[in-house]
């Protein structure tokens, strides 16, 4: 007869090759021990390769972030384009304080001289995938406060982002489960807006974003195996905006509250057909939203490519394309 211990145990959902779902609500994220790029990583005042600081805030009790900054900033009178980070990981996996995240935003914000703020959001399954839109519309929404002339009350002020940032250049990026994050954060700053009364977007940048669009064969796909294990019962399947920005019920793409976009699609994608970043830019064409839009198109390369090995050639390229974007 099988005791509490054993049905506990009892695998109820599984990703194979990434995470297993147990019946009692344990997730194991097994992947994390295949790589020491998935291995956390303490910030750091000098990083002597790239000339980078960095330091770990609190932003709520559920939200906390990364910063970086370049060390040639002298003074408060030099305002730097400001970066809002979010990391991929199909919504379930990932850390801002991952060595492959901390390695790349190095480089980024070395190439591109600007501040960089890398949001750590709460995952799915243990959280409903709106939690990790909410975490990340609060982390947004702490940056922009700065902007304004009032002392903060809540005692969470950072001095860099106050001191250096100049938020009429805020750009927001992400990767894969990010560069979903990130379509969800320019959605909500077009309906409301911008981020505050004082910041809007000035640019959107989404890396292999995590889309499920009905193409041949998607629901063999990694991708949307993954959504149904994660989202609600009412959510789970292509017809959702949550995921699929092209579905019948998603709100208009000419509602992307920013002024720019570049989406950044591979070849060779295992989780991301560029087929649908191709479907999604004629949408947002086809939408009449009024913005800059660039699409890149990386030969060769699979899915994120750049964070394994950020000081590759094709990786260099790429962050250099994105760092001439956030300097506008």
């Amino acid at each position: 007869m099988a005791n509490s211990n054993d049905n506990n145990n009892e695998v109820v959902a599984e990703m194979d090759g990434f995470y297993r779902i147990y019946k009692d609500g344990r997730v194991e994220r097994y992947i994390y021990q295949k790589s020491n790029l998935s291995t956390y990583v303490p910030p750091s005042l000098d990083d002597p390769q790239n000339n980078v600081s960095s330091k770990d805030v609190i932003i709520s009790p559920h939200v906390s972030a990364r910063l970086y900054l370049p060390k040639n900033t002298t003074n408060s009178t030099q305002k730097l384009p400001i970066i809002v980070y979010y990391h991929g990981g199909a919504l379930v996996l990932g850390s801002a304080f991952f060595k492959s995240y901390h390695n790349y935003l190095n480089v980024l914000v070395s190439e591109s001289n600007s501040i960089a703020i890398s949001v750590e959001y709460r995952l799915a399954p243990e959280h409903d995938v709106t939690t990790i839109y909410e975490d990340s519309w609060t982390a947004l929404q702490w940056v922009a406060s700065h902007a304004s002339e009032k002392k903060f009350t809540s005692g969470n002020e950072d001095l860099w982002i106050k001191n250096y940032g100049d938020f009429s250049r805020l750009s927001i990026i992400g990767d894969s489960a990010g560069g979903n994050i990130v379509y969800h954060m320019t959605m909500r700053a077009g309906r409301e807006g911008g981020i505050n009364e004082k910041v809007t977007i000035n640019g959107s940048i989404f890396v292999c974003p995590y889309f499920v669009v009905p193409i041949e064969n998607i629901e063999e796909s990694a991708s949307y195996k993954n959504w149904i294990i994660i989202s609600s019962p009412s959510e789970a399947g292509l017809h959702s905006p949550l995921i699929n920005p092209l579905a019948e019920n998603a709100p208009s793409l000419s509602q992307l509250g920013c002024s720019r976009m570049l989406l950044c699609f591979t070849e060779k994608d295992e989780f991301i057909s560029k087929e649908i970043g191709i479907r999604f830019v004629k949408g947002v064409k086809k939408s009449g939203w009024k913005g800059d839009l660039e699409l890149i198109e990386v030969e060769v390369e699979g899915h994120c490519f750049q964070l394994a090995n950020p000081e590759s050639e094709k990786s260099q390229n790429l962050i250099k394309r994105f760092a001439a974007f956030i300097q506008l």
